[in-house]
């Protein structure tokens, strides 16, 4: 239901407790995951950072795939809590080599861990997951995926791949809050983390939400839950069901064909250049030579479209063209190609924006393998 009035978010009611494991439940069986769903009370950037703490230990082994900041920063975290970390850090914008993984992987006696980020809204990478998780069972590592953004834009299937700890947000691929997070946990990762010296009192210790909610019987939640985050959640599981999950992630892969040819047909070849490493978040379109990334993001929002700007060592060198959630849609991508484009030619450069059109409707209505 729309909101007509601010005071719509004031004076929420509390969120009942025996509606949170349900709602877990149904998270997991998007996940199609069979193990436990636990929920953390923020953004998922603190998910992550306590999924770190509390598997990361003195004499734990783990490779870490970087292919955004956040890569870097799950990195860091493993590290402080006194994990021995080795990464593997992509090229600017670029998914994870495979090769360089594998010869990282063998060069190590043991690795205990094995952490990656699925898809990148930073920068619009996708990583290979599968490949991913078939070295990490090879190794009998366990596998730490971050799919904050990928949910709803990428199919994810965390028991068939093995996953055994996968965090989530909902502020992407799902369209719904960003002040919760969740994250699904195999009964291997729940003994690893057993392992590791509880900390508790924290906010970062998964061990403690296991005892004060999971072994309680997943009753009332620990803390004070902000009730418009969770009544938010389950709005967004509620659509997101209505659609259905497959409906939901074929919009997000028909945006981003949509928008990778558009931006072909202007005659500019994506940051990634090949589709199947290009996540369904964004499209990272380069900024040509000779301009200014700003004063590009500037042209477009003259014409009324926002532009992502690049974001650790990308920024500057890319823009991103945004796609996630409610804009994987045909307008919001036919309004980012041509705001591009409109751009560009405001800054010198001569593009041919109708040709960019008409291939982004033209992929938009294309069948899809499946169809």
């Amino acid at each position: 239901m729309p909101i007509r009035h601010a005071n719509a978010l004031l004076d929420v009611p509390v969120y009942p407790a025996g509606r949170s494991a349900p709602l877990a439940d149904r998270i997991g069986r998007l996940l199609s995951s069979t193990g436990d769903v636990i929920f953390v009370q923020a953004e998922a950037i603190l998910a992550l950072e306590a999924v770190a703490t509390s598997i990361a230990r003195p004499g734990v082994t783990a490779v870490n795939i970087v292919t955004s900041p956040y890569g870097a920063y799950f990195g860091a975290w493993l590290r402080r809590a006194g994990a021995t970390v080795h990464e593997l850090v992509a090229e600017p914008g670029q998914p994870a080599g495979m090769q360089a993984l594998r010869a990282r992987m063998d060069a190590l006696p043991a690795v205990d861990v094995v952490a990656a980020v699925h898809a990148e809204a930073a920068n619009g990478v996708l990583n290979p997951l599968a490949d991913i998780a078939a070295l990490a069972k090879a190794r009998n590592a366990l596998l730490v995926i971050d799919a904050v953004a990928s949910i709803g834009a990428h199919p994810l299937d965390v028991d068939a791949l093995g996953i055994d700890i996968a965090v989530i947000g909902a502020q992407k691929g799902l369209a719904g809050p960003a002040g919760v997070s969740a994250v699904a946990m195999s009964q291997r990762a729940w003994t690893h983390v057993a392992a590791t010296p509880d900390f508790a009192p924290s906010s970062l210790s998964l061990a403690e939400i296991r005892r004060t909610w999971l072994d309680r019987g997943r009753g009332a939640l620990p803390g004070m839950p902000a009730p418009l985050e969770f009544w938010a959640l389950e709005a967004a599981i509620d659509r997101v069901e209505a659609e259905g999950i497959d409906n939901v992630i074929a919009r997000h892969q028909r945006a981003a064909m949509a928008a990778r040819a558009g931006l072909r047909a202007l005659g500019v070849e994506p940051w990634i250049a090949d589709d199947r490493a290009a996540s369904a978040l964004v499209t990272s379109a380069p900024v040509p030579d000779g301009i200014d990334a700003q004063a590009l993001i500037d042209g477009a929002a003259r014409y009324g479209v926002a532009l992502g700007a690049g974001f650790g060592n990308t920024e500057g060198r890319l823009v991103r063209l945004d796609h996630t959630g409610a804009k994987a849609a045909f307008d919001s991508v036919l309004a980012a190609v041509i705001g591009y484009g409109a751009a560009l030619v405001t800054l010198g450069m001569a593009v041919d924006i109708g040709p960019a059109a008409k291939a982004v409707a033209t992929a938009w209505v294309a069948p899809r393998a499946g169809d």
